[in-house]
């Protein structure tokens, strides 16, 4: 999704566009819940929050404006987040930014969400954050790259960048070499192999469940806590998600979906009688702060725009802004700064 997105600010701009993508379907937009959670994430202040926030904040028109575009829907809805907690302790430790988000008792959030577990005792309501269906929103996406003209090559991989001096002059392929005048890195987990940058994959199962055609959805908000539940409107509701350092190991687990179902339950004992839907997995881009790799490389006319690790849907829109700008212009982005690359060169 950062690549498509990306290309598309870039391409709108006036820009000519080839986007090389080795397998689309295994891209981590299409496992990932479609969250837009900065405060129920609880991201701390700071230059990673500020860049959440105003992400977000872009989503409802940035979404409005993809689907007048293609005619295809995005799933974007401003339904809330609730943080459902088992121990008092949460209410003595308010979020960081207290002015937007609200403490919920055991009866108060009983009544903004029904059917929660009795082992509930309160919890954090925060009405700004929202969520998107990120699998439609891809779609979306690719058809909008599509239709503007942008060059999509499907089932391309890139094998090498080829440099000469400090800038790249080519990368080589499975369909031979391309070369453009600047290029970008959106390649998420997989980002080192092409450069020796410190993003490594991180892998999350998940699981979906179906409320049966015409009962009443179940769920008002999204639910996050130990796990995050996620309702979309069509019935569907999302599960997830592990977290496992285990390289690109592929494939659902026995003890992973185990651990998924335990603690849905435990939230919404009323799950228990709907139907299993889907079970997937996916891998994120981690980095070792956490925080991703945006704007200038090594190399003059290399940028990037990886590592977005648990954010990726969240700052999709921010990040093709910031980095269409400093792409056509140049022009140094104070946003950008504390996800610089060479971050990682002082710790050494």
């Amino acid at each position: 999704m950062i690549g498509l997105a990306i290309g598309l600010e870039l391409c709108q701009q006036g820009a000519r566009v080839s986007l090389l993508s080795r397998n689309f379907g295994e891209a981590a937009s299409h496992a990932a819940a479609g969250m837009l959670a900065p405060q129920a994430e609880q991201i701390p202040p700071g230059a990673m929050l500020d860049l959440c926030l105003q992400s977000r904040d872009l989503y409802a028109e940035w979404s409005r404006k993809l689907e007048a575009l293609t005619g295809m829907e995005t799933g974007y809805w401003a339904c809330g987040i609730l943080a459902p907690t088992y121990s008092d302790e949460a209410a003595a430790y308010p979020p960081a930014l207290l002015e937007s988000s609200h403490w919920l008792d055991r009866s108060a959030i009983q009544q903004q969400q029904p059917g929660l577990s009795p082992e509930v005792v309160g919890g954090w309501w925060y009405p700004q954050d929202a969520q998107v269906d990120n699998r439609k929103l891809t779609r979306a996406l690719w058809t909008a790259a599509q239709e503007a003209g942008i060059r999509v090559q499907e089932g391309v991989t890139v094998q090498e960048i080829l440099y000469q001096g400090d800038r790249v002059s080519g990368v080589a392929t499975s369909a031979g070499e391309f070369r453009a005048d600047h290029y970008i890195l959106a390649t998420g987990a997989w980002s080192q192999a092409l450069l020796p940058i410190p993003v490594v994959p991180r892998k999350g199962q998940m699981l979906s469940v179906r409320v049966p055609q015409g009962q009443e959805l179940p769920l008002r908000q999204v639910l996050f806590g130990d796990i995050y539940i996620v309702p979309r409107q069509d019935g569907q509701i999302v599960i997830g998600a592990t977290s496992e350092t285990v390289g690109f190991t592929s494939g659902n687990t026995p003890v992973g979906v185990k651990s998924l179902l335990d603690r849905a339950l435990r939230l919404v004992p009323g799950f228990q009688e709907l139907e299993i839907e889907e079970i997937w997995w996916g891998f994120r881009p981690a980095t070792p702060d956490e925080l991703p790799l945006l704007g200038s490389s090594p190399y003059k006319n290399l940028t990037l725009a990886t590592g977005h690790y648990r954010n990726g849907i969240l700052l999709t829109p921010i990040t093709a802004q910031l980095i269409a700008r400093w792409v056509l212009h140049q022009q140094p982005e104070p946003l950008l700064e504390a996800f610089h690359w060479s971050r990682f060169q002082a710790q050494q």
